[in-house]
């Protein structure tokens, strides 16, 4: 497998420490040191594959870490905090990664047999071992980048067969149930959507557990289950990593942030964004941008 991550790692090698386009539809590439303030983050749901160094992701309470021998699959919208790691020669990290679309895998699954029973106890995330197969696909996808105008008659092909590739994998169950209805994933996934769009308006778990056509402590277990938080918690996260988007772009001050998110008191807004971030706003938000402009 270590020449197909080499091949992975030349195509890969211009992407910046930012979200890079490949030009691919869905698919984004990595690399170098990540300003802290973006690795914390609400982040689509997606296949991540690692080609150089080493990332974990920390979802509520529960912690991940992968590497090159691995990929992640996060199913669900889901607020996170990433920490990125050079390998062990000092290369900086380098990833891509293929933002899921469940009407996609749902007409990949028209094609496959009927799968296995589901866990509707099992996290929206988590890490599973690379195969040769898999980084087969995503080679043939990435070389698309230097034949652009091979990239509408070719890359769903290689994006399906990505999708497969997982489908047939240990985390495969994932991709069925976001992209069958009305499975226990597919019913929090709703939700959670909503949650990420609405976020700034009062929330009732009983309007979220009708949503989702569940009872109330039914719908409560398994969105702990997917999230590992409880729709108060994902709410709470949401707002306070869009709070600090705003502040680090000076977008109005702290009053403005707490009132903008949805809080009825800055002062409540700024002791969770404390117990959050480690900081109060205003301290926390001078020390990113400082850390931000010494990298520029």
């Amino acid at each position: 497998m270590e020449t197909q991550l080499q091949e992975l790692r030349r195509l890969a090698a211009w992407a910046e420490n930012r979200r890079t386009e490949t030009g691919i539809p869905r698919v984004a590439m990595v690399q170098g040191e990540i300003p802290e303030h973006q690795l914390a983050a609400v982040y689509d749901p997606m296949i991540n594959l690692i080609l150089t160094g080493s990332k974990t992701m920390t979802v509520g309470s529960r912690t991940l870490r992968y590497d090159p021998a691995t990929y992640f699959v996060m199913s669900v919208d889901l607020p996170a905090v990433g920490a990125l790691h050079p390998s062990e020669k000092g290369q900086p990290y380098l990833a891509v990664s293929l933002t899921l679309t469940p009407a996609i895998i749902a007409s990949l699954l028209a094609d496959l047999p009927e799968p296995a029973g589901s866990d509707p106890s099992s996290p929206g995330f988590s890490v599973a071992p690379v195969t040769p197969e898999l980084l087969d696909a995503w080679v043939r996808l990435l070389r698309l980048m230097e034949h652009p105008d091979e990239i509408a008659a070719l890359a769903p092909a290689y994006e399906r067969e990505i999708l497969f590739r997982v489908l047939q994998g240990p985390l495969g169950w994932m991709l069925r149930d976001i992209a069958t209805p009305d499975t226990a994933l597919s019913r929090v996934a709703n939700t959670v959507h909503w949650i990420r769009e609405n976020f700034a308006r009062p929330l009732r778990v009983s309007d979220l557990a009708e949503m989702a056509a569940l009872s109330i402590s039914t719908f409560h277990r398994h969105f702990k289950a997917v999230t590992a938080l409880s729709p108060l918690q994902y709410q709470k996260r949401v707002r306070l990593l869009h709070a600090r988007s705003l502040l680090i772009a000076g977008e109005g001050n702290i009053t403005f942030a707490a009132f903008h998110v949805g809080y009825e008191s800055p002062n409540q807004f700024s002791r969770d964004y404390a117990r959050q971030f480690g900081l109060p706003p205003s301290r926390d938000v001078v020390r990113l941008r400082r850390m931000t402009s010494g990298r520029d």
